[in-house]
């Protein structure tokens, strides 16, 4: 993939060159070419001389000032000034630009399955293709669109990172040395094996940590022995021989390097040697007694924390529970008010005479949908034959359905359960009338029908609504792409009327 070139961008105007010759479905034909591109023409335009260019390319050729047509020049056919191509000098060849739009076409990108014409290319695919090659802005690889997710999660060795611990970004490429300074970075106490200590945390652990080993006092005298903090008492009761010993071994080696000192100086040393043993031993002892009121105290305080955590901790879950049921009850509340706003819209939109008029608005976009299979059906609000009468809607399918797809608009009326539907005769069987309403008020679309009584659509309804039932050709999708007043502001009114005679 990496041999290929990025796809290019999606463009509506006319600052693109022409289309790919790879795009057309059929045979290529000589007068649909741009003259300077080669391309399939994009927006033509058609020089004095005839020649027909892509809007771009006319624009691009004449940016520098009036040049010769090297369509001409090749042909033979030069003529000033007739062939002399300037600004202004050409003009928007419309009939060849419905021609190229008419052109069936495929999606150039490798593995799309994309088929149409080419102004839906143009319109709703180029660019847009989940299989077209594009660039990462920082690495520079070459991928589909429809990786392009993935690559900047799980791929881009230049992607940006957060720090799961201390939430700091980083390059990828820098994780290891993040982790070594991360504040946050979880580390376990090598004594009582507790995890996810943050770093910064760790050295005050393991000062209380009562699991955590450390050197025994003797080590000076030779013990190389570590111990659990909690165990150091044990220990030195349990080893006091071996550290009388050490001791021992500890002044005889003193005793040895004193006795090789001149005799002269030898009472000097002593008397000084045993002056500095008191001195440091009564140093020793008042330091101890002070380290144990200090032990004693911070075990008390210790205790009282611990206690008083205990007593946050269960305040805490009482209100973790609290806080979850309230939102338990705001979420369903939500949905109720969700739900009262739908059938508050359903009421205002009802009518109880057995008339009612469909505003369609967003047509283009609802019809782009529909052709696309994203939404190809839509339901109308409820309407009414009377306050405790029928229960109907309509559905409409704006590309068509059944016999009608992809050619004429489907109307179709459904009879759906209402409150009162023990009280009515069934089956349904009152005329119906279906219009697609002209905004001029000249010429409207109109079908009626009679309902079948032996057809499931018009027995009483025992799900929320039956099958539909109506116009699969109500009316032709070409009498809706020309000119005419049945689509305004991009909106269509469909109209119902319901016979009521007889009820």
């Amino acid at each position: 993939m990496a041999a290929q070139e990025p796809s290019p961008p999606s463009s509506l105007e006319g600052n693109k060159p022409g289309f790919p010759k790879k795009i057309l479905a059929n045979s290529l034909e000589d007068k649909h070419l741009c003259n300077s591109c080669q391309k399939i023409l994009r927006r033509p335009l058609q020089a004095q001389c005839g020649h027909r260019f892509c809007s771009f390319c006319f624009n691009k050729i004449v940016s520098s000032g009036p040049q010769k047509c090297s369509a001409c020049i090749k042909e033979d056919l030069f003529e000033e000034p007739t062939s002399i191509l300037k600004q202004g000098g050409a003009f928007p060849d419309n009939a060849a630009r419905r021609e190229v739009e008419a052109l069936a076409a495929v999606c150039p990108n490798e593995g799309c399955t994309w088929t149409g014409t080419i102004k839906e290319f143009e319109a709703s695919h180029e660019g847009n293709c989940d299989f077209m090659i594009i660039l990462c802005p920082s690495c520079k690889e070459l991928m589909r669109a429809n990786e392009q997710e993935r690559h900047n999660e799980r791929e881009c060795p230049e992607r940006t990172l957060n720090c799961k611990y201390c939430k700091e970004p980083f390059l990828l490429k820098n994780i290891k040395a993040h982790d070594e300074i991360c504040p946050k970075y979880p580390m376990i106490c090598e004594g009582c094996a507790k995890k996810k200590i943050p770093r910064e945390k760790y050295v005050d652990h393991i000062k209380f940590c009562s699991k955590f080993k450390a050197p025994c006092r003797f080590h000076v005298v030779g013990c190389d022995t570590s111990v659990e903090k909690e165990k150091i008492h044990d220990h030195e009761r349990q080893c006091s021989y071996e550290h009388l010993n050490l001791l021992l071994h500890f002044i005889m080696g003193i005793k040895v390097s004193l006795e090789s000192l001149q005799p002269q100086s030898l009472d000097v040393a002593s008397h000084k040697l045993a002056f500095g043993l008191e001195l440091k031993v009564s140093t020793f002892e008042n330091i101890v007694c002070v380290l144990n009121r200090e032990m004693e105290r911070s075990c008390t305080t210790m205790e009282a924390y611990n206690r008083q955590h205990r007593l946050d901790q269960d305040k805490i879950e009482i209100l973790n529970n609290k806080v979850r049921q309230l939102e338990r009850t705001v979420s369903l509340r939500d949905l109720s008010i969700v739900e009262m706003d739908g059938k508050m819209r359903e009421m205002s939109a009802a009518t109880y005479d057995g008339i009612f008029v469909w505003k369609i608005s967003d047509f283009t976009k609802k019809r782009q949908d529909a052709v696309a299979g994203r939404a190809p059906a839509m339901f109308s609000p409820a309407f009414y034959t009377s306050k405790y009468g029928y229960k109907m809607c309509l559905r409409i399918y704006l590309n068509g359905d059944g016999t009608g797809r992809g050619t004429h608009l489907s109307l179709f009326f459904v009879v759906m359960r209402g409150h009162s539907d023990a009280l009515l005769k069934w089956p349904f069987n009152q005329k119906v009338t279906l219009m697609l309403l002209d905004q001029n008020n000249r010429e409207h679309i109109i079908d009626a029908f009679r309902p079948d009584i032996s057809s499931s659509s018009f027995q009483r309804p025992v799900s929320d609504m039956n099958i539909a039932s109506g116009c699969p050709l109500f009316c032709p999708l070409s009498k809706l792409d020309s000119k005419n007043s049945y689509i305004r502001d991009d909106t269509i009114f469909i109209k119902a009327i319901v016979d009521l005679t007889g009820l």
